[in-house]
């Protein structure tokens, strides 16, 4: 039996901190202990979360190989690489991910809105003469805020040992065709779907060579006023044998950064004293991620990576969070860096090379119906909740204020609360269609909290810090 195949173990209670992933496993007796924190007033209904359980079985492991294997027989898609042939090079895939992104919309009537988001770019170390960086675009465009995004992506590029080698072979099966295919079956599974909000799916260029294909959109998100309330960078999401020796299909990483980089000096003074250094936006958004996984997809444990990437390392999410956007990475847990950027070759009885015999797909199923899943529960829940603050200094309880929405489809407001040493929200009160609210006899000082937005059909929102640190909507100043 495959790991895939396996039940998903119960753990004992007694190996685990009070947390939600307690929660999890707790017996019904013990359980109802929590229910005055846990009952929801507008619990999502049966036949809302059956469509989040339908999102996530859709997902077809076979088209996500068919994908990666289109991609990998353009032989090589370094930015730099030829943009006339129809077999070869980044052009040719480009057209070929445009054309698949088109055909989507075809079949559902016209849903998406199929764009090229570019601009040239030269003088760089690694792009030194005048390069076109094009990233293919699909928009499904929200019936209630047209302009209130979550995003998928997935890097176009590949490369082999020489970052400025762009004729040789660099099939790029997991680093990055996995994530482009991934997306392009989110987009195939959502389409059939009319969301609140807008879903963006982006295949994106220029990542090896400097992230320049995430700043040019980073930038067009910016001139277009898109609410950005959530990047999903999904770069390697294919590999389950590690260089370690560790093979696992049953997890994945979520890295998201902390304090904001272009956070201003006055708001690292007030973060100083009111907290949020492992609050910001991002990192919320990883924690709704994490729970949708425990929810709705089987055998999957996500893992909360407090850092911005791997160690000293970097991806397409990055330019994203220095505009100011919650963006977070998900990818495979253990990566085999003889697969990535490597010249075709074998020595000393060492194959290497990013092959897509190295890909398993269903794993790339799985990471991609959390995406699906994920994106959809955003994007049928209200917008976060903006201008979120918070008091309670030298007193016995503590109340919050945050700004009015019109957007219909809200119902009410839920607090979440934590210990601070603890990962995941453990407590919550629904509070009902409110601006402000206090709970009586909850010590500010003992906990950190946050605010989300509750859809008359259940859906909600990630959890709002209360301050700048937390803002999915980002003052900028």
């Amino acid at each position: 039996m495959s790991i895939s195949k396996m039940p998903i173990l119960t753990i004992p209670i007694s190996t685990f901190t009070p947390s939600k992933r307690a929660m999890t496993y707790l017996p019904l007796a013990v359980a109802s202990l929590f229910v005055s924190h846990f009952a929801l007033a507008n619990p999502i209904s049966y036949h809302d979360q059956a469509k989040l359980h339908h999102i996530a079985k859709a997902v077809s492991a076979e088209r996500i190989e068919h994908d990666i294997q289109a991609l990998v027989n353009f032989g090589t898609r370094h930015s730099l690489s030829d943009t006339k042939s129809d077999t070869r090079g980044i052009g040719a895939a480009r057209r070929w991910i445009k054309a698949e992104f088109e055909k989507i919309s075809t079949q559902c009537g016209g849903c998406l809105e199929v764009i090229e988001v570019k601009e040239t770019i030269s003088g760089e170390k690694r792009i030194p003469n005048a390069t076109e960086v094009v990233n293919i675009i699909a928009i499904q465009r929200g019936t209630v805020e047209r302009n209130r995004m979550v995003m998928m992506s997935g890097d176009i590029d590949s490369r082999v040992s020489d970052v400025m080698d762009f004729t040789s072979d660099a099939p790029g099966a997991n680093d990055n065709a996995s994530g482009v295919a991934g997306t392009l079956e989110a987009a195939r599974v959502l389409s059939q779907y009319k969301f609140n909000g807008s879903i963006v799916y982006a295949a994106l260029s220029g990542e090896e060579q400097g992230l320049f294909g995430g700043k040019i959109l980073a930038q067009y998100a910016k001139q277009q006023g898109w609410r950005v309330h959530g990047v999903l960078n999904n770069d390697m999401i294919g590999n389950v044998t590690g260089i370690n020796g560790v093979t696992d299909n049953t997890t994945a990483r979520l890295f998201s950064e902390g304090t904001r980089v272009i956070e201003t000096p006055e708001q690292a003074r007030v973060r100083r004293f009111t907290g949020g250094e492992v609050d910001s936006a991002s990192r919320n958004l990883a924690r709704y991620i994490d729970t949708i996984a425990d929810r709705y997809i089987p055998n999957l444990d996500t893992l909360l990576v407090y850092r911005l990437d791997r160690f000293g390392r970097g991806g397409h999410h990055r330019p994203f969070n220095d505009a100011g956007f919650a963006a977070i990475r998900i990818m495979e847990t253990n990566e085999h860096y003889d697969r990535q950027h490597q010249d075709l070759r074998t020595e000393n009885g060492v194959v290497y090379g990013d092959t897509i015999d190295g890909v398993d797909f269903d794993y790339a199923a799985k990471l991609t119906a959390l995406n699906a899943v994920s994106m959809a529960s955003m994007a049928w829940a209200p917008a976060p909740p903006q201008a979120v603050k918070i008091s309670g200094a030298v007193s016995a309880s503590t109340s919050f204020t945050w700004q009015a929405s019109d957007d219909p489809t809200i119902a009410g407001y839920r607090i979440y609360w934590r210990y601070t040493s603890e990962a995941q929200w453990q407590f919550s009160r629904d509070v009902g269609k409110v601006t402000a609210a206090t709970l009586k006899n909850i010590v500010i000082d003992n906990y950190t909290f946050g605010v989300a937005a509750v859809s008359k059909d259940g859906f909600e929102s990630p959890v709002v810090f209360p301050g700048d640190v937390g803002a999915f909507e980002y003052p900028h100043p």
